[in-house]
């Protein structure tokens, strides 16, 4: 008996095939390096290991909706070649959202699964052409499921990332073991503000991320400021300024004026 799902799984099949016009093939031991030295020398083999599971979820009011989370995974997979799955459980994804972080409509395919996320996940990861394969769920995430998706990435070397989503800030589910590699955790925080000298005017410089990888297999826990991905999925690292008064004449910056100190 055929199973009711299967005509959908093969049209997707078809899609994928179509779309990719060059097979894409990871070494499951390869990386993809952030580009950043103080997070690239923390991660095993110096970036995000893509024939492995990824987790990532948001913080606070960041939990529900994983926005930046979801746009964190969208610059990793916007600097891998080919063809991206992304399996959402509600129609809520804001796709031009990913395309500013690198990851235009083009490069992806969007699977709306209800509660069959996880399988819709496992199945694109036995497709060996595609960058990557990314579950948006709000649902428990066992440990018997996560390694079979980890098993699945690694013998097709596609990486997965897990989109953990819940209405509960401080959801247990969370918290849960599971085979994820990495589990990163994002906190959106207030932008600089545009001109140093009026700190009390709202910021409208580019967004900045609490980056905190929670769980690293073969590495340790860490936090990072960052800024969010640019339009070529690239992070860039907040410099630590020292509390103090910048000189109006530059002098106390090295020469440079105050608003380059960002750059």
């Amino acid at each position: 008996m055929e199973h009711p799902q299967q005509p959908h799984i093969q049209t997707l099949r078809d899609q994928i095939a179509r779309m990719q016009a060059v097979t894409v093939r990871h070494d499951a031991a390869a990386v993809q390096p952030f580009g950043i030295p103080t997070i690239d020398t923390l991660l095993p083999g110096h970036g995000i290991a893509l024939g492995a599971l990824h987790e990532a979820a948001g913080v606070g009011p960041e939990t529900e909706h994983a926005a930046a989370a979801a746009l964190f995974v969208a610059g990793v997979l916007a600097r891998c070649r080919g063809i991206v799955l992304w399996v959402l459980e509600q129609p809520d994804l804001f796709a031009p959202a990913l395309a500013g972080a690198g990851l235009p409509p083009s490069r992806v395919i969007f699977l709306e699964a209800g509660r069959n996320v996880l399988a819709g996940m496992e199945d694109g990861l036995h497709q060996a052409g595609l960058a990557g394969v990314v579950g948006e769920t709000s649902a428990r995430v066992t440990l018997t499921a996560s390694r079979r998706l980890q098993l699945a990435a690694e013998t097709s070397g596609v990486p997965a990332f897990l989109l953990r989503r819940s209405r509960t800030f401080d959801d247990p589910r969370l918290s849960e073991p599971n085979a994820a590699v990495t589990r990163w955790r994002l906190a959106a925080l207030p932008s600089l503000p545009p001109v140093p000298e009026t700190p009390d005017v709202p910021g409208l410089a580019s967004s900045r991320w609490r980056l905190d990888l929670v769980r690293c297999r073969g590495g340790e826990p860490a936090t990072w400021i960052v800024e969010a991905c640019d339009a070529q999925g690239h992070l860039r690292l907040v410099p630590d300024l020292p509390d103090r008064p910048v000189a109006q004449d530059g002098r106390g910056t090295g020469g440079r004026s105050p608003h380059r100190l960002r750059a």
